[in-house]
């Protein structure tokens, strides 16, 4: 019974893990979305020197007024450019911090990876991440001057 049981946490453990967290900070607006197992939520903060600064909060806030916790973040994807250079270069520091305190995979595209796409849309950046072979832990940001 005890090895059952084990199996059964386990697989708990597994499904709410599955969670996968989108942070596009490289245009006009912070864009965020949470793909869950059953549900898509997604909000937009404007992209200024005050939201920068408090980009963490932002995600953290969001993540709890989903009743979901970092840890149960199994995957983030963030747009490496091209765009916004302090967008883009806190977003990266924020991901690299969560890579590093909690050990959540990352994976950096950029949207003219995916430039043969007709129907691109963010909910679709997982799986295309993983067509496209987009490689985790990677970052070679795209600025514009």
């Amino acid at each position: 019974m005890i090895l059952f049981s084990s199996e059964i946490e386990f697989e708990l453990k597994n499904r709410i893990k599955m969670n996968k967290l989108i942070i596009d900070a490289a245009s006009e607006k912070i864009f965020l979305m949470i793909i869950s197992n059953a549900s898509i939520y997604n909000i937009t903060q404007e992209n200024t020197k005050i939201n920068y600064e408090k980009l963490t909060i932002i995600i953290n806030d969001f993540l709890s007024s989903k009743n979901i916790k970092i840890t149960n973040i199994s995957a983030i994807y963030i747009n490496q450019g091209s765009g916004s250079f302090a967008g883009i270069r806190n977003s990266m520091s924020v991901v690299k911090a969560f890579n590093v305190a909690k050990n959540i995979d990352y994976y950096c595209y950029n949207l003219e990876d995916f430039k043969d796409e007709k129907n691109l849309k963010h909910e679709n950046i997982p799986n295309l991440c993983k067509k496209y072979k987009i490689k985790k832990n990677l970052i070679n940001p795209v600025y514009l001057s």
